[in-house]
C-alpha cells in the first residue's frame, strides 16, 4: 500500500531563541549565526529530499527552507506559523514576572491566551486542521514526499496528537535544523489519524549538542513549558 512521507525541519537560530524572548507571529530573521549552522549542518549531514516544500511563511522558516534546499520552490503555509503570543510578542519572562495576567496564564494552562494572542487549544487546533489538510491534498494529488519547514512549537504540536511510538509533548523538543520524519499510511490515517515517526533529521546526526545548542534548548523547554502549562494535548 502507498505511504506518505513527510519530514518535519525546525528552522535555525535567531537572535530571539539566544535571548528567550517569547517569539511566535513576530517576523523575525535567521541569525548569521543560525545561518552559518545551519550551511555546516547541510554540509556534514544529509537532509532528505522531497517532491514538493511546505513552510510557515514567516522569514525564518523560508530563510531555512532556501538554506537547506537551494532549489526548492517552498509553499507558504499560513497555518504552520508559530504561536501568537499576542502583547508579549518579543518579552522575555523575566520581563513578564510582575505582570497579574501572565501569571493567571500561566496557571490556566491552554484554556487562556495572551492579551491579544492565541490560546493553547486554539494553536493546537489551527496546527492540528492545517495539518490534516495537507495530508488529503497529499493523498488526493499521489505526492508521496514532503518537507515542511516549520517551528518547534509546530513540531511538538503534530507529534504529540498524531506520532507513533506515543510520546509527551516536551519529548518532541529539538534542536534548530533538525526534525523527524514520519510515514501516514492510508490505512491507520483513516482508522486513527496516526503517523509513524520512523527517523530523525538530519540522517545520522548524532544529537549532540554544544553548549550553546543546549542552551537554546533549556530556553525553548522553558517557553514550551510556560506557553502550555505543562499538559497533555489531545491525541
Amino acid at each position: 500500500m502507498k505511504s506518505y512521507q513527510i519530514h518535519l525541519i525546525r528552522h535555525g537560530t535567531t537572535q530571539a531563541n539566544r535571548k528567550g524572548q517569547y517569539i511566535g507571529a513576530t517576523d523575525v530573521p535567521l541569525s548569521k549565526e543560525g545561518k552559518e549552522a545551519l550551511r555546516r549542518l547541510s554540509k556534514e549531514y544529509a537532509y532528505p529530499g522531497a517532491a514538493v516544500f511546505y513552510t510557515s511563511p514567516l522569514k525564518r522558516c523560508v530563510e531555512t527552507c532556501r538554506i537547506l534546499y537551494p532549489e526548492a520552490a517552498p509553499v507558504a503555509v499560513p497555518g504552520f506559523v508559530e504561536c501568537n503570543f499576542g502583547d508579549w510578542e518579543g518579552k522575555t519572562a523575566d520581563d513578564l514576572k510582575d505582570d497579574p495576567l501572565f501569571q493567571k496564564w500561566l496557571e490556566a494552562g491552554q484554556q487562556t491566551a495572551p492579551p491579544n494572542g492565541e490560546s493553547g487549544r486554539e494553536f493546537t487546533y489551527r496546527v492540528c486542521y492545517t495539518f490534516e489538510k495537507l495530508v488529503e491534498g497529499m493523498m488526493r494529488s499521489g505526492t508521496t514526499q514532503a518537507v515542511l519547514v516549520t517551528h518547534g512549537g509546530v513540531i511538538m504540536t503534530l507529534l504529540s496528537a498524531y506520532g507513533l511510538p506515543r510520546a509527551h509533548f516536551y519529548d518532541w523538543i529539538v534542536d534548530n535544523g533538525c526534525g523527524y520524519s514520519i510515514r501516514i499510511t492510508p490505512g491507520l490515517w483513516m482508522r486513527g489519524k496516526v503517523a509513524e515517526v520512523y527517523g530523525k533529521i538530519p540522517e545520522n546526526y548524532d544529537g549532540r549538542l554544544s553548549g550553546d545548542s543546549k542552551f537554546i534548548i533549556d530556553l525553548a523547554r522553558e517557553a514550551a513549558d510556560r506557553a502550555y502549562g505543562g499538559e497533555e494535548l489531545p491525541r
